[in-house]
């Protein structure tokens, strides 16, 4: 029972305070608690054989989009701590019998203590927050204290994973943690506690250790937990502390949230933490892709495709194999893809594979952990359900953001009897992708035309809706090939003359922008908007007649519309 950890005590005295509660030391000063960092493209886009499940998808995707994604990453320090009297269990980590709030193990320790508590507290919500708001009112002007004695030459550091069998999480949570050694000058040993059987552990993460990390042979090992330490070197990853940060450490970060959190400084109310997690990056997991790429220089790695299908090995995952992949492989090994197995490669290949990839296409699983190796030219696509839109898309926001490539998931339906229904992930747990033969027609409809071969598209509906996929992942050159190969969709269509518009304003191209804005006004002259954007192009591109017209014509047809436009810009009325 030593590794049973009870949850059921008040916050205050089961949580740790860094900058309060002993056996807590900073090895180092931290260069920056947090700062933002570009955003990737992360795209997604709803591919059902019905109506009803891709109406679901695109609400959600609507919301997701609006509500949760920030307008830059953020990303946040972790940095290495000295524990006194550390204990490891399950999957948590002690010091002087206080949990710590580490990453992600911290999220899932917050979700633990929620679920054994709500039954007899039905506001543990509000026992958390009062918690932390407490922690944020104590810490202020106060600092985490930094070890300031001689460590022992053989002290150990010693790593908490949630299990040694998911790649996902021991690549993203586990294996950073060993970047944090390598301006120490560390000469320890290290461990890697787990809580899963031994026989569950799987050689992957033995082996990307060896291969990212040589300097450490000999000296690393797995152990199941619980093992106790009297003095131990860990990982802190500070974005674990962030609800008992002082306001003053983290305000800002509320700026490149959605409008509707503008006003929660710092993000610090405990049910924004996971928005907060999934637009994060830790610096350990930028420093492992940084490593995992030296890793690969002056190797040849020729023999490995640069557009790839990624199939999966069942030995040694759980299978959810997609219905339709055959299906789907076939037509995209006609544009020069080949189907690879990251099992069977080395995790030298496999990084290669990703750092020179093209585009790599698969169904949901942990293979798309891969991505944080992708160069940023990259596309990853995924083929997921509405449940994995749900449950399981966020959690790779990261890993692009890590990479800066372009992660585009297409959401299609369940596999089953039954794919109008919605599984219940607490009892179904991840269903398997069902890809139908219209959900296979509008991928490939994206992956030729972002890779430069543009079909034949028989309705304006269908061609608008692949170029607005096009134009969404930052692809605005080929959507305009695309429109430029359908004259006979586009002539007259105000909304393709809209969406050309739209791809020239990405490219920058003012010019070609106001012309496709003037032919979508003649094929719609209902649109006000149209003739504001004719406007403000015409401002762009220094044509003072064009809006003088525009205005004109403004004026005469709407008005209300008019007096608006120049009540809120005083500009134009010099121009006028």
């Amino acid at each position: 029972m030593r590794n049973k950890i009870e949850l059921r005590s008040p916050p205050d005295t089961l949580f740790l305070n860094p900058w309060r509660d002993p056996g807590f030391r900073l090895l180092l000063e931290p260069e920056f608690i947090w700062r933002s960092m570009p955003k990737a493209v992360i795209e997604g886009f709803s591919a059902s054989a019905f109506k009803e499940i891709n109406q679901k998808i695109s609400v959600f995707l609507t919301a997701t989009k609006r509500d949760k994604k920030f307008s830059r990453a953020i990303e946040y320090n972790a940095v290495p701590v000295v524990l006194e009297h550390a204990s490891f269990r399950k999957s948590y980590i002690m010091a002087h019998d206080r949990l710590l709030l580490i990453g992600a193990s911290g999220t899932r320790l917050l979700n633990q203590y929620r679920r054994e508590n709500e039954e007899s507290d039905p506001d543990v919500d509000a026992r958390l927050d009062a918690f932390f708001s407490g922690c944020r009112s104590d810490n202020k002007d106060r600092e985490i204290p930094i070890y300031s004695g001689l460590l022992e030459p053989d002290i150990a550091f010693a790593i908490e994973c949630r299990n040694t069998f998911n790649y996902y999480h021991f690549i993203t949570e586990s294996l950073p943690q060993l970047t944090l050694l390598d301006t120490l000058g560390f000469q320890g040993n290290i461990y890697f506690h787990f809580p899963n059987q031994e026989d569950k552990q799987r050689p992957f993460a033995e082996a990307f250790v060896m291969a990212l990390f040589p300097e450490f042979e000999g000296r690393v090992f797995f152990e199941r937990s619980p093992k106790d330490y009297e003095k131990v070197l860990t990982a802190f990853d500070l974005v674990g502390s962030h609800p008992m940060r002082p306001l003053e450490d983290v305000a800002g970060i509320e700026k490149h949230a959605p409008a509707g959190l503008a006003d929660q400084v710092g993000l610090t109310d405990i049910t924004l933490q996971p928005v907060l997690s999934m637009n994060s990056v830790s610096s350990a997991l930028l420093t492992l892709r940084a490593r995992a790429l030296q890793a690969i220089e002056g190797h040849d790695f020729g023999h490995l495709p640069r557009r790839f299908y990624v199939g999966r090995d069942t030995r040694q995952s759980r299978s959810r194999h997609m219905e339709g992949e055959d299906m789907l492989y076939d037509h995209l090994r006609l544009f020069g893809f080949e189907y690879v197995v990251f099992e069977s490669l080395t995790p030298l290949e496999q990084i290669a594979l990703m750092a020179n990839a093209e585009m790599m296409v698969s169904y949901h699983g942990a293979g798309f952990t891969n991505m944080l190796f992708a160069n940023p030219d990259a596309f990853v696509i995924e083929i997921g359900t509405l449940q994995t839109a749900q449950f399981r898309w966020t959690d790779f926001w990261p890993l692009a953001n890590a990479a800066q490539c372009r992660y585009v998931s297409f959401f299609a339906d369940f596999k089953g009897d039954k794919p109008l229904s919605e599984p219940r992930f607490s009892i179904d747990g991840i269903v398997p992708v069902m890809l139908s033969k219209t959900g296979t027609a509008q991928v490939m409809a994206f992956v030729v035309t972002v890779l430069g071969h543009y079909p034949t598209l028989k309705t304006a509906t269908s061609l608008e809706e692949v170029g607005r996929r096009v134009l969404a992942v930052g692809a605005g050159e080929h959507a305009v090939r695309l429109l430029e190969q359908h004259p006979q969709l586009v002539r007259d269509n105000a909304k393709l003359f809209l969406l050309q518009a739209d791809c020239h304003k990405q490219l920058d191209e003012p010019k070609s922008e106001l012309i496709a804005l003037d032919r979508a006004f003649k094929a719609d002259p209902s649109r006000w908007q149209t003739l504001v954007r004719i406007v403000w192009c015409a401002n762009r591109c220094d044509r003072p007649q064009v809006i003088r017209w525009a205005l004109a014509q403004l004026k005469a047809d709407f008005p209300q519309r008019h007096d608006a436009f120049l009540g809120n810009h005083s500009w134009v009325r010099y121009i006028a």
